[in-house]
Protein backbone atom coordinates (compact mmCIF):
# COMPACT_ATOMS: atom_id res chain seq x y z
CA UNK A 1 0.00 0.00 0.00
CA UNK A 2 3.07 2.44 1.11
CA UNK A 3 4.36 1.84 -2.55
CA UNK A 4 1.51 2.38 -4.45
CA UNK A 5 0.90 5.81 -2.82
CA UNK A 6 4.69 6.75 -2.74
CA UNK A 7 4.58 6.12 -7.02
CA UNK A 8 1.36 8.12 -7.00
CA UNK A 9 3.21 10.54 -4.91
CA UNK A 10 6.07 10.58 -7.51
CA UNK A 11 4.32 10.52 -10.49
CA UNK A 12 2.28 13.73 -9.60
CA UNK A 13 5.38 15.87 -8.34
CA UNK A 14 7.20 14.75 -12.13
CA UNK A 15 3.91 16.01 -13.88
CA UNK A 16 4.59 19.76 -11.77
CA UNK A 17 8.01 19.50 -12.45
CA UNK A 18 7.60 19.18 -16.38
CA UNK A 19 4.91 21.81 -16.36
CA UNK A 20 7.03 24.05 -14.12
CA UNK A 21 9.61 23.79 -16.62
CA UNK A 22 7.74 23.52 -19.82
CA UNK A 23 7.95 27.86 -19.73
CA UNK A 24 12.03 27.66 -19.20
CA UNK A 25 12.55 25.35 -22.47
CA UNK A 26 10.57 27.84 -24.81
CA UNK A 27 12.94 31.00 -22.70
CA UNK A 28 15.15 30.77 -25.21
CA UNK A 29 12.85 31.92 -28.34
CA UNK A 30 14.07 35.12 -29.24
CA UNK A 31 11.52 38.20 -29.78
CA UNK A 32 12.03 40.02 -33.26
CA UNK A 33 11.67 43.48 -32.00
CA UNK A 34 10.94 46.08 -35.17
CA UNK A 35 10.52 49.91 -35.24
CA UNK A 36 7.26 49.79 -36.91
CA UNK A 37 4.30 47.37 -36.29
CA UNK A 38 4.10 46.57 -40.78
CA UNK A 39 7.43 46.18 -40.28
CA UNK A 40 6.32 43.18 -37.61
CA UNK A 41 3.44 42.15 -40.04
CA UNK A 42 6.05 41.72 -42.91
CA UNK A 43 8.40 39.50 -40.65
CA UNK A 44 5.31 37.15 -39.68
CA UNK A 45 4.08 37.26 -43.30
CA UNK A 46 7.51 36.24 -44.67
CA UNK A 47 8.39 33.69 -42.36
CA UNK A 48 4.79 32.21 -42.55
CA UNK A 49 5.45 31.42 -46.58
CA UNK A 50 9.26 30.64 -46.48
CA UNK A 51 9.80 27.32 -45.64
CA UNK A 52 12.40 25.22 -43.82
CA UNK A 53 15.19 23.76 -45.37
CA UNK A 54 16.06 21.53 -42.84
CA UNK A 55 12.19 20.46 -41.60
CA UNK A 56 11.20 20.92 -45.44
CA UNK A 57 7.21 20.44 -43.87
CA UNK A 58 7.37 23.78 -41.56
CA UNK A 59 7.46 26.95 -41.99
CA UNK A 60 10.67 29.09 -40.49
CA UNK A 61 7.64 30.36 -38.71
CA UNK A 62 6.87 27.28 -37.09
CA UNK A 63 10.12 25.47 -37.21
CA UNK A 64 12.67 25.19 -33.86
CA UNK A 65 15.66 24.24 -36.01
CA UNK A 66 18.84 26.35 -35.85
CA UNK A 67 19.26 27.18 -39.75
CA UNK A 68 15.15 28.17 -39.44
CA UNK A 69 16.66 30.33 -36.31
CA UNK A 70 19.32 32.28 -38.31
CA UNK A 71 17.00 33.01 -41.31
CA UNK A 72 14.38 34.47 -39.26
CA UNK A 73 17.44 36.43 -37.86
CA UNK A 74 18.05 36.91 -41.68
CA UNK A 75 14.88 38.19 -42.31
CA UNK A 76 14.47 40.25 -39.43
CA UNK A 77 17.86 41.56 -40.83
CA UNK A 78 16.90 42.27 -44.55
CA UNK A 79 13.44 44.21 -43.47
CA UNK A 80 14.88 46.37 -40.87
CA UNK A 81 17.31 47.79 -43.54
CA UNK A 82 14.56 48.04 -46.48
CA UNK A 83 14.20 45.31 -48.49
CA UNK A 84 11.35 44.71 -50.10
CA UNK A 85 9.44 41.50 -49.60
CA UNK A 86 9.72 40.46 -52.93
CA UNK A 87 14.07 41.44 -52.79
CA UNK A 88 14.05 39.39 -49.76
CA UNK A 89 11.70 36.41 -51.14
CA UNK A 90 14.61 36.73 -54.26
CA UNK A 91 17.77 36.19 -52.10
CA UNK A 92 16.68 33.30 -50.36
CA UNK A 93 15.68 31.73 -53.45
CA UNK A 94 18.85 32.36 -54.76
CA UNK A 95 20.40 30.81 -51.83
CA UNK A 96 18.55 28.20 -51.07
CA UNK A 97 16.71 27.66 -54.53
CA UNK A 98 13.18 27.32 -55.09
CA UNK A 99 12.23 24.78 -52.70
CA UNK A 100 12.22 27.34 -50.04
CA UNK A 101 9.37 28.57 -51.29
CA UNK A 102 5.51 27.16 -50.26
CA UNK A 103 4.21 28.17 -53.44
CA UNK A 104 6.55 27.71 -56.56
CA UNK A 105 6.33 30.23 -59.78
CA UNK A 106 3.89 28.16 -62.48
CA UNK A 107 6.99 27.46 -64.83
CA UNK A 108 8.08 24.56 -66.85
CA UNK A 109 10.11 22.96 -64.16
CA UNK A 110 7.20 22.84 -61.58
CA UNK A 111 4.47 22.19 -64.27
CA UNK A 112 3.78 18.78 -62.49
CA UNK A 113 3.29 20.12 -59.07
CA UNK A 114 0.76 22.13 -60.48
CA UNK A 115 -0.96 20.06 -62.89
CA UNK A 116 -0.52 16.66 -61.08
CA UNK A 117 -3.33 17.22 -58.85
CA UNK A 118 -5.62 17.73 -61.42
CA UNK A 119 -4.02 14.96 -63.54
CA UNK A 120 -4.85 12.85 -60.91
CA UNK A 121 -8.48 13.88 -60.29
CA UNK A 122 -9.57 12.99 -63.91
CA UNK A 123 -7.12 9.76 -63.75
CA UNK A 124 -9.48 8.93 -60.69
CA UNK A 125 -12.65 9.83 -62.43
CA UNK A 126 -11.99 8.01 -65.22
CA UNK A 127 -11.17 5.08 -63.36
CA UNK A 128 -14.42 5.18 -60.94
CA UNK A 129 -16.19 5.62 -64.26
CA UNK A 130 -14.92 2.88 -66.51
CA UNK A 131 -14.84 0.34 -63.08
CA UNK A 132 -18.07 1.39 -61.59
CA UNK A 133 -20.23 1.16 -65.07
CA UNK A 134 -22.68 -1.20 -65.58
CA UNK A 135 -21.97 -3.88 -68.20
CA UNK A 136 -25.58 -5.10 -70.28
CA UNK A 137 -25.47 -8.56 -69.98
CA UNK A 138 -27.52 -9.26 -73.06
CA UNK A 139 -28.80 -13.30 -72.92
CA UNK A 140 -28.39 -14.88 -76.10
CA UNK A 141 -31.66 -14.07 -78.11
CA UNK A 142 -33.69 -17.50 -78.21
CA UNK A 143 -35.64 -18.14 -81.45
CA UNK A 144 -39.51 -18.36 -81.33
CA UNK A 145 -38.81 -22.14 -81.84
CA UNK A 146 -36.71 -22.59 -78.96
CA UNK A 147 -38.23 -20.45 -76.44
CA UNK A 148 -41.28 -22.31 -76.47
CA UNK A 149 -38.84 -25.34 -76.58
CA UNK A 150 -37.59 -23.80 -73.27
CA UNK A 151 -40.69 -23.30 -71.67
CA UNK A 152 -42.15 -27.01 -72.06
CA UNK A 153 -39.10 -28.15 -70.78
CA UNK A 154 -39.50 -25.90 -67.43
CA UNK A 155 -43.10 -26.49 -67.43
CA UNK A 156 -42.09 -30.90 -67.69
CA UNK A 157 -39.78 -29.97 -64.85
CA UNK A 158 -42.53 -28.82 -62.38
CA UNK A 159 -44.51 -31.54 -62.99
CA UNK A 160 -42.11 -33.94 -62.48
CA UNK A 161 -41.08 -32.17 -59.34
CA UNK A 162 -44.13 -32.66 -57.46
CA UNK A 163 -44.71 -36.43 -58.00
Amino acid sequence: MFKAVLTVVFFCLAGLVSLVESPLAHADIKSYEFSEPKMANRFVDLTTVLRCPKCQNQNLADSDSIIAKDLRAQVQSLINKGQTDQQITDFMVQRYGEFILYDPPLKKSTLVLWLGPFGMVLIGSWALWFFGRKTQNQGAMLTPLEQQQLDQLLADNKHTDRD
